[in-house]
């Protein structure tokens, strides 16, 4: 957490209401601790919210000090009377040794005061939004890593998702905490419900790839096999951003694609003890399997009003997706940036046949090219509904997320992505 700490001597105290009234708009972006009484005057006197220590007599300096020592604390404002400070107020000295030991600012009068919120208001805030369960490494060590290569360059805000807090939820605090920046590392999952609370705003998303697929990174080209974290943290760094299209499917976000059919149900086989067995292998072992049992459904598909019946194994719908999301390849490449969803509709009979039509649509995402094969019908547009008789399953952004029918809308440009 990053802590601003606010002391003052009982005669400076109204200066530091008043300073603190003045750098409203930079304090309000931090955790801001204060003694007793101090913390209680800017509280009253500025709406802001403080977290109030013990009176000084009694140790809320030393309740500080311990913040500082602990890392919490970014910068000491400690508004001192030099020549008539009281016996019971608290003691400069004790602060001073330790904020100079642990290297933190510390300002005695309104001038150093100004210097340092001045520095702070330059320096961006960012939030880090950690998925521990995500992909197959060391969790532990992959936060220190991140947190080691970030925290040099920005005020860094980490909060880990768990049962109780999703991505979503703390996407959404940190929106409300005015972050510059927000970074989410873990796999898809975590990235597209980072997105979806981002969707439309300007504030910027950090992809810090950890999952099994991480396609959303790859689309991006951030992914890098060999240093994924260290080459993720330095396209942040880099501060080169661009605005991508996102889309809504029954109006949940959707950063990558919707798969009816055959693609749903590989992901549905794909499970949790599989990814951690295989990892991205899983879905080629889940997808084999799925070649056996999938069948034909009946599809309606409007788009402009007009409906139009097919044959299908598999629909897929994206917005982005790398090579390797091979259903999604009917145009030979997935344009993110276009303000149009890619639809590829798949029809095969045979084992043979389904393994023919997926290795054409490999092969038109390698070399960018549109798929010939009787198989395949592709198309681009901005809004679309599905159904499908029987209903199927669909995968949104990797996830199960029930039945059909859905309804799919572009967001042209909606979303601003850290890219290289």
């Amino acid at each position: 957490m990053n802590t601003i700490a606010l002391i003052a001597h009982n005669s400076k105290k109204d200066d530091l209401v008043q300073f603190t009234k003045t750098h409203q708009p930079v304090l309000s972006r931090y955790h801001l601790i204060a003694t007793g009484t101090t913390g209680q005057r800017i509280q009253e006197g500025t709406g802001l919210k403080i977290q109030r220590m013990e009176s000084g007599p009694v140790g809320g300096d030393a309740q500080i000090a311990a913040q500082i020592v602990e890392g919490k604390v970014v910068a000491v404002i400690f508004l001192i009377d030099p020549l008539y400070a009281q016996p019971h107020e608290p003691d400069i000295q004790a602060l001073l040794r330790i904020c100079v030991v642990h290297n933190v600012p510390l300002a005695t009068n309104l001038a150093t005061a100004t210097t340092i919120l001045a520095h702070l208001a330059r320096t961006r805030i960012a939030h880090l939004i950690f998925n521990p369960i995500s992909g197959q490494g060391n969790a532990e060590q992959d936060l220190t890593l991140i947190q080691d290569l970030l925290s040099p360059h920005f005020h860094l805000h980490t909060h880990q998702t768990t049962a109780d807090e999703t991505a979503q939820q703390l996407a959404e605090a940190a929106v409300e905490a005015e972050a510059d920046l927000i970074i989410a590392s873990g796999g898809d999952g975590t990235v597209s419900n980072v997105a979806g609370v981002l969707l439309e705003t300007d504030i910027p998303l950090g992809i810090i790839p950890r999952g099994t697929a991480n396609a959303f990174a790859t689309a991006m080209g951030i992914s890098n096999r060999i240093t994924p974290i260290r080459n993720a943290c330095q396209v942040i760094l880099g501060g080169k951003t661009q605005k991508v299209d996102a889309a809504r499917c029954n109006g949940l976000p959707m950063i990558l694609l919707a798969g009816i059919g055959y693609e749903a149900e590989m992901v549905n086989k794909a499970s949790r003890e599989l990814k951690d067995k295989w990892g991205v292998l899983a879905y080629l072992v889940a997808g084999w399997q799925q070649i056996d049992e999938q069948q034909l459904f009946t599809a309606q598909i409007e788009i402009e009003g007009k409906v139009q019946e097919s044959e299908a194994g598999a629909i897929t719908v994206a917005n982005a997706a790398p090579p390797t999301s091979v259903m999604a390849q009917g145009m030979g490449e997935v344009i993110f940036d276009d303000g149009l969803l890619d639809l590829t509709i798949t029809t095969a009979n045979s084992r043979l046949d389904t393994v023919n039509t997926m290795l054409n649509m490999l092969g038109a995402a390698l070399v960018k090219s549109e798929v010939s094969n009787p198989n395949i019908r592709h198309g681009r547009t901005q809004q679309i509904r599905i159904s499908t008789d029987p209903p199927q399953k669909v995968v949104l952004d990797g996830e199960i997320i029930g039945t059909t029918p859905v309804e799919v809308n572009c967001i042209p440009q909606g979303l601003t992505v850290f890219v290289p």
